[in-house]
């Protein structure tokens, strides 16, 4: 059901919902750091411009004046600072030229809505340990050149899709250092990381699975130390109960990621998606885990699709376009599956990950 490892990319466009104030400070508090650090060092003033003083006490008013000025920036320059906004909150996600579906349109212009659209980058056991940090750091500078955000797919966890379409993986020691290496690439470049789609929601059911909590706690860690921000993934809402996915993301560490992911590669309605997110939130501050935040996968959800039919289904449509939200506990919108890549060999398509012009013909409603 899932896209195999492929070098492709994603961005966005569209309205940013204002920012919470926890995100952000006021212009009010920034006057207030403004005044309680540093009195009022006009009003203190004021007198000497109104009566010239002799040489002497000009002086020592000019020294003083200029002693009030470094007080001032002193004050203000920590609040300033405070005030200004991780790129990630209002920039659109970064669209790849190197995609599948930008490849496909350039011989085939209907795809080019596709192409023009943000979508994310899939890091796969398709790239090796030793060649994983080179890629996504390409990556990442195509993003940065065009100061869009980067988004990458990371699903490469130990028995991955419980051995179905979207089989392989690596072993629990290679995916650390692979993990390790993925998260070297990405440092520093203000990406985000939407962390093994389908992974919790499938424990317990993966032959061979081994510490799949334990590997997502240390692969959150690591990412979150190269500065990404992680979103855990967390199923949709047809899947898993918000009580039961909510302690699932504890025991993932979800404490040291930004939030979690839903409806990956699914069909499930926004408006569904949305109430579960809030649900799985609220869950998460009972167990004294507040603030996080979740995404939803918009990619295919455009048009009412039959129950369990998961797997390139014909009634499926392209969904809302990716772009930053942040409204309530929603950041994103965002288009993690590529429209147009197979689920797997179902409903006339191919190979999992695999281009498929019909289904995303299909997609576009054509």
């Amino acid at each position: 059901m899932r896209d195999e490892g492929r070098e492709h990319g994603a961005s966005s466009v569209g309205p940013s919902w204002p920012r919470s104030a926890r995100e952000r400070q006021s212009p009010r508090s920034v006057h207030a750091g403004f005044t309680s650090r540093a009195g009022d060092p006009v009003a203190a003033y004021d007198d000497s411009v109104l009566r010239p003083a002799p040489a002497r006490a000009r002086a020592t008013h000019v020294i003083a004046l200029i002693a009030a000025c470094v007080m001032v920036a002193v004050a203000f320059a920590p609040v300033e600072a405070s005030a200004k906004t991780d790129p990630r909150l209002t920039r659109a996600f970064f669209t790849d030229p190197k995609s599948t579906a930008a490849v496909a349109a350039r011989a085939d212009g209907r795809f080019t809505s596709l192409a023009r659209t943000p979508q994310a980058f899939w890091a796969t056991d398709h790239l090796s340990p030793s060649r994983v940090k080179k890629v996504v750091r390409a990556y990442a500078k195509r993003a940065a050149a065009k100061k869009r955000t980067p988004v990458v797919s990371v699903y490469a966890i130990p028995a991955r899709d419980c051995g179905n379409h979207s089989a392989g993986s690596f072993d629990a020691t290679t995916y650390k250092r692979w993990v390790a290496q993925l998260a070297a690439g990405l440092k520093g470049t203000k990406a985000i990381a939407v962390l093994e789609p389908d992974a919790l929601a499938m424990l317990g059911e993966c032959p061979a699975q081994g510490d799949r909590t334990g590997l997502l706690r240390y692969a959150t860690a690591k990412l979150k130390r190269a500065g990404v921000w992680v979103y855990v993934d967390a199923g949709h809402s047809a899947w898993t109960a918000p009580d039961v996915m909510a302690a699932r993301l504890k025991a993932a560490g979800i404490s040291s990621a930004r939030g979690f992911s839903t409806n990956v590669a699914n069909f499930r309605p926004t408006a569904d998606e949305i109430a579960y997110g809030d649900q799985v939130v609220a869950a998460l501050a009972a167990l004294g885990i507040r603030g996080k935040k979740f995404v939803v996968e918009t990619a295919r959800n455009g048009a009412v699709t039959a129950a369990g039919d998961f797997c390139n289904p014909v009634s499926a449509r392209v969904g809302a376009r990716p772009r930053m939200v942040r409204r309530g506990n929603l950041d994103a919108f965002m288009w993690v599956k590529h429209p147009g890549e197979s689920d797997g060999p179902c409903n006339g398509g191919p190979a999992a990950g695999s281009w498929w012009p019909g289904g995303a013909l299909t997609l576009l409603g054509r």
